[in-house]
């Protein structure tokens, strides 16, 4: 009895896929940022969804953006702009969306 372990990637991958999880990760991913200001998790977690979704390749298609742009732009590096991120989060399936942030007991 021979098991294929599968690496840590592809289990994010393969539940990526699942549109509900993806949001729930992007969301995530946007509150770290908020938190933190690393906006290098918040492009790795849109990259991720990208993959899994439709792959890069095709986003890339779909946005119009050359091949290797969504690449640059979902970089640890990049500081896209916000219309870029919104085109590829629209190619997605997805938005995003302003909402209140809820004051703490006491606020």
């Amino acid at each position: 009895m021979s098991q294929k372990l599968r690496n840590h990637e592809e289990v994010v991958i393969e539940q990526l896929r699942n549109p509900e999880m993806a949001k729930a990760y992007l969301d995530i991913a946007l509150e770290e940022y908020e938190q933190d200001g690393d906006l290098a998790f918040f492009l790795e977690a849109l990259q991720n969804v990208a993959e899994a979704q439709s792959g890069i390749t095709r986003l890339a298609k779909k946005t119009g953006l050359n091949r290797q742009n969504p690449y640059r732009v979902l970089s640890p590096e990049a500081n896209p702009e916000l219309r870029t991120i919104s085109l590829i989060l629209h190619n997605l399936g997805y938005r995003l969306s302003v909402q209140p942030i809820q004051a703490s007991p006491g606020n």
